[in-house]
């Protein structure tokens, strides 16, 4: 383990390497009370998890792995689309100080045109009706060069810009976005912060103008994005005019 940066403003644990920085996190909840913001970064993964079930590629020390910790209890589980939405537009609006062209891909991926170049995956513990504690776990391509998994269309900051970037001045400038929204958020969890959030996730949003290929469990179709339910809830116009609804993995993009 790497001794923590005196500057950085949240309880940081910087490790060499673990299974996931998820995974260490939700046992720090299981052991101890972990503060809020508790932020836990590694320059290797062996098991990094991704949406869907599936493995996160990253070059040892060439990248930003990170996981944190909130505690929303002034949140009612049904919104907790609302935490995904704030990490989502906080790791977006960082990567566009670097660079055009950056979305959010539904539910919370980052892409870069049709290329990815973070993905996040948000876990919930519920308490009753309310969540206790969500932790999100990201992963950014930030100086890797090559890529080797078998994912379609990976791309790093590096590739886009041509300059190496430092993957801790990052990390401390997306949870200062987090931060900002998140206690927002906790002082005004009713009316109308909640919908400006929702409002702007829609506008990051990828292929959000014009009509686009898509798949569901009854095959192929093309249409066009017209909104994004409070719950998260994906909702499509096809070619001939008909709405559909999807939760997470009941739709894919074709790209």
């Amino acid at each position: 383990m790497t001794p923590y940066p005196d500057t950085f403003t949240f309880p940081l644990i910087a490790l060499d390497e673990t299974d996931s920085t998820s995974n260490y996190l939700a046992r720090l909840c299981q052991e101890s009370k972990a503060a809020e913001y508790t932020t836990v970064t590694a320059q290797y993964q062996s098991a990094g998890k991704g949406q869907r079930g599936n493995r996160w590629e990253s070059a040892p020390g060439e990248n930003l792995l990170f996981s944190f910790l909130l505690r929303p209890t002034f949140l009612e589980a049904r919104r907790q689309f609302l935490l995904s939405q704030i990490t989502a537009l906080s790791v977006k609006e960082e990567l566009d100080a670097y660079t055009g062209g950056i979305r959010i891909k539904w539910p919370n991926d980052i892409y870069w045109q049709d290329r990815k170049i973070c993905g996040m995956l948000l876990e919930n513990d519920l308490e009753g009706s309310r969540i206790g504690y969500c932790i999100a776990g990201i992963g950014i391509n930030i100086n890797q060069d090559v890529f080797h998994s078998d994912a379609p269309n990976p791309v790093s900051l590096k590739q886009i810009t041509g300059q190496r970037h430092a993957p801790a001045d990052i990390l401390t400038s997306i949870l200062s976005r987090v931060h900002y929204y998140y206690e927002q958020l906790r002082a005004k969890p009713e009316g109308e912060y909640p919908a400006k959030i929702a409002a702007r996730y829609r506008q990051a949003l990828y292929r959000r103008e014009g009509y686009h290929p898509y798949r569901d469990a009854e095959g192929t179709f093309r249409a066009r994005l017209t909104d994004v339910e409070p719950d998260g809830r994906f909702v499509l116009e096809d070619e001939t005019g008909r709405i559909r609804k999807y939760l997470f993995k009941e739709v894919q993009y074709i790209l």
